[in-house]
């Protein structure tokens, strides 16, 4: 995935609590509404969401810039100027 074809969706991170056994489907384009997470809007963009399964319930914060180089948990990446 190229990061040109990718739009950010935020400036900050996503505050998410996770539930033990639960699947999520991280949006990995920046075009879905329910942000962090995928509403489909990828379609035809050759672009995936990344599909993970919580290992324990606890609090993580989920990147929105879509920069992030540990997908799909915010690395600070959003902080950076280029």
């Amino acid at each position: 995935m190229s990061h040109s074809d990718v739009h950010r969706a935020g400036d900050s991170p996503a505050k998410v609590e996770l539930q033990e056994g639960e699947t999520y489907c991280w949006c990995a384009c920046g075009r879905s509404n329910t942000q962090p997470f995928c509403d489909g809007s990828h379609q035809g963009t050759g672009l995936d969401p990344v599909v993970f399964v919580a290992r324990k319930s606890e609090t993580v914060f989920l990147c929105r810039c879509k920069q992030t180089a540990t997908p799909p948990l915010c690395d600070g990446s959003h902080n950076r100027t280029e």
